[in-house]
Parts: C-alpha cells; sequence; structure tokens
C-alpha cells in the first residue's frame, strides 16, 4: 500500500508555494483579492427574506426568491465604508466586537469590515438563547455588536445591563417595538447608518494604514466551541493561524499545475452555496475566507427552508457541509421517491445499483447497464436538483456513513470528507481529489504534523493494521489556547521533546498509508464494565441512511452492554400511515407506542446489529418523543449531540433499560 506521501498528488502540494504568505492579516488578503477581481461577481444575495437596511439606498433589493449579483468592486466599497463607519465607532487595537446573525451576505461584510478597522471578531450563533447570548458577548467584553434584526435586539435589550455594549448596529430595518426603541436611542445604527457614516469620513490613505496596523501574530477572531459538555470555550485564532491554513487547504484544492483539468479545484470561478453558520470556523475558513481569497462568489441560502431550492437557483460548482446536512439531503431525496410505490422501489433499487457500482473496479456489461438506466431515471435529476453543476462537496464535522459517500459518488455528487476542529483554524485532514478513499478523512495537509496517543485506548480492541490512539497534532494552523481560561489551555496540550501538541480528543486510525480514519471523540469511546471498548460513531452513523431511524445515541459507559435512545422518523412515519391507511396517533408520546412503529424500528436495529459485533451490538434501546435539536438545547450549532444534556433528560429511560436487564438475568424465584 503506497504512502501518501509518495504520490506525485502530495510532491506537488510540497512545491506549490504559498498562495497567502505576501499579506500580514486577513484584511490585507481580501483587499488584493477584491482589487485583482475587481469586476468578478462575489456575492449573492435573495429577495423576500429580509428587510436589509442597505436596500434600497444603498443595493437594490433581489426579486422575492431570487437572486441578485454584487461585484467585488461593491463589495470592497461596502467593507471599506462599514469599516470606517465601524472606526467611528471606536473599533480599534484589537476591541472585541460580536457578529449576532445568521449566514448571510451582511454577515461576511461585516467580518471583514471589522477585521478592517482593527477589531476582533467574536461570533455568536443564530440560534443562542438570553443566556448563551449574554456569555458569548460578555466572556470576550465585546464593546459591540453587529445583530440581525428585531427578535435579536430584543434578547440584546433584556440582557444589556450584564454587558460593557457602547453600541448596536442592525442589519434589518427594526419595526414595531424595536423600532421605537431604535427611535428614542442614539446608540443604535441600522447598516445603513454605519455606511453612511462612514462614508462621510472615509479616507482612502488612511484606509490602507489601518491594513497595515494588525499583523499576522494579532488575534482575529474569537471562536467559541460548541459546548457539548461545559460552557463554551473562546479560541484565539490569530490572522496568522487563519492565513496558514487557508494556504495549507489551497495546496490541496488549488489550481495546482499539476492537477487534471477534470479535478474540483477552488479558484476564482468558484460558485458557492453558503448555509452553515458562518460563527462556525469550518464556514467560516472553507466557505468564505477561502472563496473570497481566491476571487470566487458566494450565494447565500438565507432561509434554511430553501436550501433544495436555491441550489438550483445558484448552480454552486461547491458546498461546504457536514455530515447531518448530507444525511437530511438524502432523506428529501427519498421522501420525493415515495410519492407512489413503484417509484420508491426504483429509488431502493438506484441506491442499491449506486453503491455496488462505486464499489466495483471493473463493473462488467450487466452492472454498468444498470448503472446507466439508475443514472437516467434517479441521477440525473438528483445532479439537476443540485443545479447540475457541482464539481465537489466538501464534509467536515463528523464522519460521513459509508453507505452514503457510495451513493453521493455513483451520483457524480463527489464528496471530499475533511477533518478540524476549530483550535485548528479549522483543517487538518481532507480527501484530495485525485485520490479520495471510501471510509477515511484523508492525509493530513502539508505542515500539519500527527502522532498518535495509544495509552487512551486498548489497541487489543481494534482489529485493523496501523495505528489508532488520540490524535495529536502541530501546525501554524493551531491555536495558542482560549480566551482568560489558562488551565483549559494547559490542559488541551502536552509537551514532549518534539515539541507542544494539541489534543484533539478524537480517536483515530492512521492507516500505513497515512490516511486517517475518524473513530470516535475519545469521551464518546465507552468501556463497558467488560473492559471492552465501544465507539459510538460508528454504531451511530450505520443508522444514517435509515428512513424509519431519524437519531441514535448510542450508550453503556461503565455498563455491561451497549444501549440506545432512538429518535424515530416521525415525518416517514406519518406519511406512511397517510399512503397506507394505518391510523396513528398524532401525539409523539402516543405515536412510539404503537406496534407498527415499534416493529420497523426493530428490524432496523436488528439490520444494524448484524454488521457489529457481538458486544457492540444495541442490547436495549428505548424510543424518545421528540428530536435532539439546537431549539430545545440537545444539539449544539454545528449538529453535535450534546449527550450530557440528553442523559440528563432521558436518564429515566436508560436506568429502566439497565434495571429491565438486571431482572431479566436475575435466577428464577425459589419455592
Amino acid at each position: 500500500m503506497e504512502h501518501y506521501t509518495e504520490s506525485a498528488w502530495f510532491k506537488a502540494e510540497q512545491q506549490f508555494g504559498w498562495q497567502f504568505t505576501d499579506t500580514e492579516n486577513i484584511s490585507q488578503m481580501f483587499e488584493v483579492a477584491a482589487t485583482e477581481h475587481a469586476d468578478r461577481p462575489a456575492q449573492r444575495y435573495k429577495g423576500g427574506v429580509y428587510y436589509r437596511s442597505m436596500t434600497p439606498q444603498i443595493l437594490p433589493p433581489a426579486p422575492d426568491g431570487a437572486y441578485r449579483l454584487i461585484p467585488y468592486h461593491t463589495m470592497h466599497e461596502i467593507v471599506k465604508y462599514l469599516a470606517a463607519g465601524f472606526r467611528e465607532l471606536g473599533v480599534r487595537d484589537g476591541r472585541r466586537v460580536g457578529i449576532y446573525a445568521e449566514t448571510r451576505m451582511e454577515w461576511a461584510q461585516s467580518d471583514f469590515a471589522l477585521l478592517a478597522a482593527g477589531g476582533v471578531v467574536t461570533t455568536v450563533y443564530p440560534g443562542s438563547s438570553e443566556d448563551q447570548a449574554r456569555y458569548l458577548l460578555d466572556d470576550p467584553g465585546a464593546v459591540g455588536v453587529v445583530a440581525q434584526d428585531d427578535e435579536r435586539l430584543e434578547i440584546l435589550l433584556e440582557i444589556e445591563d450584564d454587558l460593557e455594549l457602547e453600541w448596536i448596529v442592525l442589519m434589518d430595518d427594526p419595526s414595531g417595538a424595536a423600532l421605537e426603541t431604535y427611535e428614542r436611542r442614539d446608540d443604535i445604527y441600522t447598516l445603513e447608518e454605519l455606511y453612511r457614516l462612514g462614508e462621510s469620513v472615509f479616507d482612502e490613505g488612511i484606509y490602507q494604514e489601518w491594513l497595515t496596523e494588525r499583523n499576522r501574530d494579532d488575534l482575529a477572531s474569537l471562536i467559541y466551541t460548541s459546548g457539548t459538555t461545559s460552557r463554551p470555550k473562546g479560541v484565539k485564532l490569530t490572522h496568522a493561524n487563519f492565513l496558514a491554513n487557508l494556504n495549507q487547504t489551497y495546496a490541496r484544492m488549488g489550481p495546482r499545475p499539476d492537477r487534471d483539468p477534470d479535478l474540483p479545484t477552488i479558484d476564482e470561478t468558484t460558485q458557492t452555496l453558503s448555509f452553515l453558520p458562518l460563527a462556525h470556523v469550518y464556514e467560516r475558513t472553507v466557505g468564505h475566507f477561502m472563496v473570497f481569497g481566491v476571487g470566487g462568489c458566494v450565494g447565500y441560502a438565507e432561509d434554511p427552508d430553501t436550501i433544495t431550492e436555491d441550489f438550483g437557483l445558484i448552480q454552486p460548482t461547491s458546498s461546504t457541509s457536514v455530515p447531518r446536512v448530507y444525511e437530511k439531503l438524502f432523506d428529501s431525496l427519498r421522501d420525493m421517491a415515495q410519492e407512489s410505490a413503484f417509484k420508491e422501489r426504483v429509488f431502493s433499487w438506484a441506491v442499491e445499483v449506486g453503491q455496488q457500482y462505486s464499489q466495483t473496479e471493473n463493473p462488467g456489461q450487466v452492472l454498468e447497464t444498470k448503472y446507466n438506466i439508475a443514472s437516467r431515471f434517479i441521477y440525473e435529476p438528483v445532479r439537476e436538483a443540485f443545479g447540475g453543476n457541482v464539481q465537489a462537496m466538501y464534509s467536515g464535522a463528523g464522519s460521513l456513513s459509508p453507505e452514503l459517500w457510495l451513493l453521493y459518488q455513483a451520483m457524480e455528487l463527489n464528496i471530499l470528507e475533511g477533518y478540524g476542529l476549530t483550535e485548528t483554524s479549522p483543517v487538518l485532514t481532507i480527501n484530495p481529489a485525485e485520490e479520495p478513499k471510501l471510509g477515511t478523512i484523508g492525509p493530513p495537509l502539508i505542515d500539519v504534523d500527527i502522532k498518535l496517543d495509544t495509552s487512551v485506548i486498548d489497541p487489543d480492541e481494534f482489529e485493523e493494521e496501523g495505528e489508532i490512539g488520540e490524535l495529536l497534532v502541530q501546525g501554524p494552523n493551531v491555536t495558542q489556547g482560549y480566551w482568560k481560561k489558562p488551565e483549559a489551555t494547559e490542559e488541551a496540550f502536552t509537551e514532549d521533546a518534539d515539541g507542544r501538541w494539541f489534543r484533539t480528543g478524537d480517536i483515530v486510525h492512521l492507516r500505513e498509508d497515512g490516511y486517517l480514519e475518524f473513530r470516535d471523540r475519545a469521551k464518546q469511546i465507552i468501556v463497558l464494565s467488560t473492559g471492552k471498548n465501544v465507539p459510538t460513531a460508528a454504531i451511530e452513523d450505520a443508522f444514517s441512511a435509515s428512513q424509519v431511524v431519524d437519531q441514535c445515541m448510542v450508550i453503556g459507559n461503565d455498563r455491561k452492554f451497549v444501549s440506545a435512545l432512538i429518535v424515530p422518523n416521525f415525518e416517514y412515519f406519518e406519511d406512511w400511515a397517510e399512503n397506507t391507511g394505518v391510523n396513528l396517533p398524532e401525539d409523539y408520546e402516543e405515536m412510539i407506542e404503537s406496534e407498527h412503529i415499534t416493529k420497523q424500528v426493530e428490524k432496523e436495529v436488528e439490520r444494524v446489529n448484524a454488521g457489529f459485533e457481538s458486544y457492540e451490538t444495541i442490547k436495549k434501546y428505548r424510543l424518545v418523543p421528540e428530536k435532539f435539536t439546537e431549539e430545545n438545547g440537545l444539539m449544539t450549532p454545528t449538529m453535535k449531540k450534546k449527550r450530557r444534556k440528553i442523559l440528563d433528560r432521558y436518564g429515566d429511560l436508560v436506568e429502566e433499560m439497565y434495571v429491565e436487564a438486571t431482572r431479566e438475568s436475575a435466577p428464577p424465584a425459589q419455592d
């Protein structure tokens, strides 16, 4: 098995050089790109979604349900004037400012403007509650916040007495009670007013001086971790961290001279659809800084309910997402096929053909014919639904099930899986388009050093060649630590003769070819009371293509066997009941007691169990009547399960399973 470092593409990466070495900070990077690509398309924004304060006075409104384009010279001007406006409000010298909004055109413009003014951007997830927003603005000592709309303003007004905010800027025009508050206060501005303020004082020479004030080692952003187990920690990311990761990623994804022109490439022709939170480092780096840094164009899916429609309107060449989104997109495709029993059978057949075809080196005439039929009637319409131009979709923040990866490959919707963390800016590994490998997160990027701590697990539990353990990393993209948390910083790093290493907390398998396979979060490797190690991710991922199970959380640490909490796919069962004439209760609490549901879920658990060792199989499970979501506090904004909170909510069910098992194994009472 050839090691990736011997491959031609990796050697070419080493020789490709660095795209962004001539810039000292992110602002200079954008300045170069915006000047060089002045007449190329930069952003696309949608009409009928927001009450944008900058339309129609500064930008023409987009038609309802359609997109309007702005070129780089227009975006550049907006960034300059907003930066001058922020300077008038006191932004400079690393003062922290929050952005509290959905992913949209104005988020990107505000980000570049704040950085140009000399500020540090601290991110607030758009769905943050009062308590969360309070913490995410108080912890960094934010002096101001750019907020989306009336709803966020209302939250800010409720918590402002606990903060040190000097001003608030609204992306949208206020209305109702928010309008009344805005009119009587002089410290709340609309983005249009900030633009006009900056326009009135702007000086090009002075602006260029601002861009030289921040150097590579200065803080650029505080990005807060998802907080799956505790309060989020503010990860300190410098301009150097971001620029290094952009260089590393560009060497693998950019237009190297050696690349086959048919391979997906990130360059000035790139058109992306952005829908992940820009508060999340993955979208911020790969779908934002990277695309604008090379002169590409970003369109925004500004309504999460219209992502499928927006793919068709934007016709992107690439997009970034997380496995959960690809799973939901697959679910929506399957739902469309459920319009008739015939379509459902054809879809299921096409899935099997696609997965088989993707794994077969020489398909033969029969399989080739089947594939061509499936492509004509299923795959081509799916590709058109994605806009028809997709070259590659990049997946991070988790692992995609091999079954789904194979299916997307068969549909010529290439998903390149990668891996990273907030603390690493974020990308550490990604599958090269030249040689993607099933079930892996790819090999490390250039200038990323890795090693494994094998002491955290028992390697005898994993019957595979290569090394397995917790991933430790070094590189110029790795944070220096957490904001105001020296103890957490010390805990996150380890030092030895080879230097200071960041502990990712993730268990990976380092294959003989140098590719990595994600196994689990170290804290999510459950150790049974028998001493067996069980990776939860592999079991949970096995349900990702299921139409009857929506979500699964595996349990079993210090227990005798593996159990699970399972969320049925309620939408599927509602449609199934309507199509079959079966009466199901409308209330989910009652629905999960229905024999029609329990029998189908039982078969699905049996199917999944068949793929695992006996000690890894789910021995008992309970159905729960609600999805794990960000809104109910059971998922992070980056779609990771908050396991501790789920266990807090359903602890009684968990205990019930193990008590029940104890009773079942007890010897019969003697007469």
